[in-house]
């Protein structure tokens, strides 16, 4: 048992090494980053996918009121959370591939290392609460 828990240890070790060189080694290639973009964001969906909850709680709240913010907002936040942890999943199973329909560009076509749900993050710019996630001077990449 002790075995097995070093050799896995040692393995991840040096994938964490081998990606870490692969991402200094290529930093501004699209080839190399756009896959660990999308497993970065795959990882991120599933890890944060209850953010969707609040989240549209309060969209609910803020475009209809208290009360359907109250009731609505958590069937929403439920439903969406069920459909960013799937997305999530998928890119972490796909990084290596390109999706048919997932450009990079949204107004595009095509296969692509793109987002499969808009927005592609959890926690986008206009849920910043506080400036808890992003700062002020944070500038908005428009190809998200």
């Amino acid at each position: 048992m002790d075995f097995v828990k070093k050799t896995l240890s040692v393995a991840l070790v040096m994938a964490a090494f081998s990606i870490g060189s692969v991402c200094y080694a290529f930093p501004d290639d699209p080839v190399v980053m756009k896959p660990f973009e999308k497993l970065s964001r795959g990882v991120i969906n599933v890890a944060f996918g209850p953010f969707e909850i609040v989240m549209k709680t309060f969209d609910t709240t803020k475009n209809y009121g208290s009360l359907p913010g109250l009731v609505y907002g958590p069937v929403k936040g439920i439903c969406y959370m069920v459909a960013r942890e799937g997305v999530g999943v998928i890119d972490i199973v796909t990084f290596p591939f390109p999706l048919p329909g997932c450009p990079d560009d949204p107004n595009d076509y095509g296969y692509g290392y793109g987002p499969i749900m808009r927005p592609a993050w959890v926690v986008d710019i206009d849920h910043n609460y506080a400036n808890f996630f992003y700062n002020d001077t944070v500038t908005v990449d428009s190809e998200q």
